[in-house]
């Protein structure tokens, strides 16, 4: 895989985040994309199974430095294939608002999105396991983990944990208002953006 030098603020560019279209949507810049991966609070992860089909599942995450733990359960597919090692893909996504436009083809959403490509690794190093899954129970509210019971070695058993090294990542976003055609401008239609705001009512 082919990648293009880069600052060290910077995610080097590759084939497989390089863009073929919206390129000014797209940038590399660590800081922005780690910002979007420590706010949304959820990734979908994706990769072959052993069948040879593909899979995405839903999943909670949480980054540390330079490297994305996700959680899983040793009897999935996402736990048995890690034993190995293999190649994911990784997005998170924050949705900022909906974009209603006079037509039909510029309705949009104002968005913040990261796609991670890497080799997954399973973790089964015991203190950095522990420290992992402290750092995910922490996600929810800081200092979580010790207001609750760590996992029992049955739970830590049944429990599987990946490594996604951060380091082929891409950034895209979007936001303003709707892209009308000219045409369009007086149209009897109303237009404009309705934000999405991810609201936490409590923290326990």
């Amino acid at each position: 895989m082919s990648t293009i030098e880069s600052p060290a603020d910077h995610f080097a560019p590759t084939e497989r985040t390089t863009p073929n279209r919206a390129k000014e949507r797209v940038s590399y810049e660590k800081a922005e994309a780690y910002r979007v991966l420590d706010e949304a609070l959820h990734c979908d992860f994706a990769f072959v199974g052993r069948d040879g089909a593909p899979r995405v599942l839903p999943t909670f995450h949480v980054r540390v430095d330079d490297t994305l733990y996700l959680h899983g359960s040793t009897g999935s597919s996402m736990g048995m294939g890690a034993r190995e090692g293999f190649a994911v893909s990784v997005t998170a996504t924050i949705v900022d608002g909906l974009v209603f436009s006079k037509s039909w083809f510029h309705h949009s959403m104002n968005y913040r999105s990261v796609v991670v490509h890497a080799q997954a690794r399973l973790v089964t190093d015991p203190d950095e396991r522990w420290s992992a899954f402290r750092a995910l129970i922490d996600r929810f509210s800081e200092g979580r983990s010790d207001r609750s019971r760590a996992a029992s070695s049955k739970e830590n058993a049944a429990s599987a944990l990946l490594a996604i090294p951060l380091a082929e990542v891409s950034l895209k976003q979007r936001a303003g208002g709707p892209n009308e055609d000219p045409a369009d401008e007086d149209l009897p239609y109303e237009n404009g953006v309705a934000e999405v705001v991810t609201t936490v009512t409590g923290r326990l």
